[in-house]
């Protein structure tokens, strides 16, 4: 039986709102605050040149790709790295990587099993 992560992974739409979220600098930016701890919108906003509107659709688009976890206590919405928030992205590439490394592990025994060309003159 797979994995719940490797299972998730498979969703297309998941892995495009995944990426879609990695997309923007800004929002890696936010995830880079992030893992250091958790944060409110303010203190994510602060080093950033945009308004507090535009940081919260930000941080909408990494909730929606399952990155970040928010939860608001009184007036502050406090956001934190989702735990495995990136696990999906990592099986991805990982599937990918270990396919095109096959395919060279293929070429170079097909290669090492040529004749030099010196052994042909």
């Amino acid at each position: 039986m797979p994995s719940r992560t490797a299972r998730r992974s498979e969703d297309p739409a998941r892995l495009d709102r995944l990426f879609q979220a990695l997309a923007d600098a800004s929002r890696r930016s936010m995830i880079d605050r992030l893992s250091a701890g958790p944060a409110s919108v303010s203190e994510l906003a602060q080093p950033l040149a945009m308004a507090l509107p535009s940081v919260v659709k930000h941080l909408a688009v990494l909730e929606s790709g399952g990155i970040v976890l928010s939860e608001k206590r009184g007036r502050v919405r406090t956001y934190r790295i989702a735990p495995d928030a990136l696990a999906a992205v990592e099986t991805w590439l990982a599937q990918r990587k270990a396919r095109y490394q096959a395919q060279f592990d293929a070429l170079e025994r097909y290669l090492a099993s040529q004749p030099d060309d010196e052994d042909a003159t």
